[in-house]
């Protein structure tokens, strides 16, 4: 299996003299629909979501965007057609990692046995294929990102000058000023205190208009770009210099190979391919400086060409400052939406490391309360310094209040938690998997003692955990002693950094949890 091949080889200019969308024969790709003169631009995308949480990324979709989805067999994909002005709501979902426009997919490729056969028939597969309506999708995502990027400027130019305007008359208190508002933002991490009373719902309020309004812009940008680009007849995926010239764009080709029965490897896949993507566009073959990335992804039969739509994965959202195993805020996503949070739920996550499942918490449920904590100390300041960026990242968004979030972090103690029993509804953490923190022998006692606790403060009945742990034989074991008031409801398989872990998904007995803690 190889991953990530990105070799394409530089090679004679030729013609391409093949009609598009004609398919190699004996290869069987996957129906489109005949795009009609002067309908809407369509785009069939292609997700890659962390492993085990497909089908939460699929409700996503479907709740968001009213798109059905369908799973791909290579785990950690999924396929959805939208319009293409909906790319804006595409990049805000919350479950995708990277994004792709598909060119064309085959179900059941056939490849052949010899490698010279089979790396030429891909060679021969780029003339073949329909790349006009994807380049123009691509095309407008380019166009999206780079409004978006300006409207950003404008927003932090806008800040800075109300600042300054702010601090003017104020002489030399003013760095003093500056110094401890860092350091408070470092040090007193449990004063990062949100809305409360009457302030709380001005602050939903205020938020959903600045998301309206960025969605509006980003909207009208979309139809914009539409309907300037309606009229050009100009070869897609041809640009113009500042002087007039075509622009000649540099790309690259990615390949992602899975399965045994390949006679070749992704590096001469991705070789051989970018070359004849290199022929037929006359493109400039750039590995860091690309401006176009095409993805080749195989899967034993199953053969995927597409463009890439983000340059870096969509799930550092959130996250500024890392910590030896921060999740990523994708597979946070999953782990919040699988208990379901409701409004005015009281949400904890007991250790919380960097502070990635509250913070995706209190961004995407804000109707919920989020209470985060950790007892190393170096966690708890990285926390409170990503709640501090977050902050700061709604404050140079226009019009916005920054009256802050719903979410608070301290610094505890797992096994003797500051809270009283029964008084919270959710609990959703990322326990330590006895590798880079802890240890698996310490797991065995330390895994038993948070169930219980964990158990005492959550609501008898209804509450319930969304545990993500790889020493599934030690929590396993735990469980079987805390069963009388934790019960397994669902488990879901992911994998994380490579290892192969489980997120526990528990429910509530109506049992009292013991106030004694005799087995530490």
């Amino acid at each position: 299996c190889d991953r990530a091949a990105r070799v394409p080889r530089r090679r004679g200019m030729a013609e391409a003299g093949m009609a598009e969308g004609d398919t190699a024969e004996g290869d069987t790709a996957a129906e489109q629909p005949p795009v009609q003169e002067g309908a809407e631009l369509a785009a069939v995308i292609g997700a890659t979501v962390p492993t085990g949480f497909e089908v939460t990324a699929a409700a996503e979709v479907q709740e968001k965007l009213g798109s059905a989805s369908r799973i791909s067999r290579d785990r950690g994909k999924i396929y959805f057609e939208v319009p293409a002005r909906s790319l804006p709501q595409v990049h805000r979902l919350r479950s995708v990692d990277n994004l792709f426009v598909v060119v064309q997919e085959f179900k059941d490729y056939q490849f052949k046995e010899s490698k010279e056969d089979a790396l030429k028939d891909l060679e021969d597969l780029v003339k073949k294929l329909p790349w006009t309506d994807p380049l123009k999708v691509w095309e407008l995502n380019n166009s999206l990102k780079k409004k978006k990027t300006k409207r950003k400027k404008h927003n932090l130019q806008s800040t800075a000058s109300k600042e300054k305007l702010n601090d003017d008359g104020e002489g030399e208190g003013t760095d003093q000023k500056d110094t401890s508002k860092q350091e408070d933002c470092a040090q007193n991490a449990a004063e990062v205190e949100a809305t409360s009373g009457q302030d709380t719902e001005k602050t939903q309020e205020a938020a959903s208009r600045n998301e309206e309004e960025e969605e509006d812009n980003e909207q009208s940008d979309a139809k914009d770009e539409l309907q300037a680009g309606s009229g050009s007849e100009a070869k897609a995926g041809d640009g113009e210099t500042s002087e007039g010239e075509p622009k000649v764009l540099k790309f690259r080709v990615t390949c992602n190979r899975a399965g045994d029965k390949h006679c070749f490897t992704s590096n001469e896949a991705a070789r051989d391919f970018g070359g004849a993507v290199q022929e037929h566009f006359q493109w400039k073959a750039d590995m860091t400086n690309f401006d176009v990335e095409v993805l080749l992804n195989i899967h034993n039969n199953e053969v995927v060409v597409g463009i890439a739509l983000t340059e870096e994965s969509l799930h550092r959202r959130n996250i500024t400052h890392f910590g030896p195993t921060t999740l990523r805020s994708t597979l946070a996503y999953g782990m919040l939406r699988l208990c379901d949070p409701q409004p005015t739920d009281i949400i904890v996550d007991p250790m919380c490391g960097t502070g990635a499942i509250p913070i995706e918490g209190a961004t995407e449920w804000p109707s919920c309360y989020h209470i985060a904590g950790d007892n190393n100390p170096q966690a708890v300041k990285r926390a409170a310094n990503n709640i501090c960026s977050l902050l700061r990242k709604n404050e140079s968004k226009e019009s916005s209040t920054s009256a802050g979030i719903p979410l608070d972090i301290i610094q505890w103690d797992i096994c003797n938690l500051p809270l009283r029993t029964g008084s919270v509804d959710v609990i959703v953490t990322d326990m330590p998997f006895g590798k880079r923190i802890g240890s698996k022998k310490k797991n065995w006692d330390l895994y038993p003692a948070c169930l219980m606790e964990m158990g005492r403060i959550c609501t008898p009945g209804t509450g319930r955990a969304v545990l993500l742990t790889q020493d599934k034989k030690c929590f396993a074991k735990a469980l079987s002693r805390m069963g009388h008031i934790w019960r397994k409801s669902h488990t879901v398989w992911v994998n994380v950094g490579g290892l192969h872990a489980a997120v526990y998904l528990l429910k509530r007995t109506w049992e009292r949890a013991e106030e004694k803690r005799s087995f530490w």
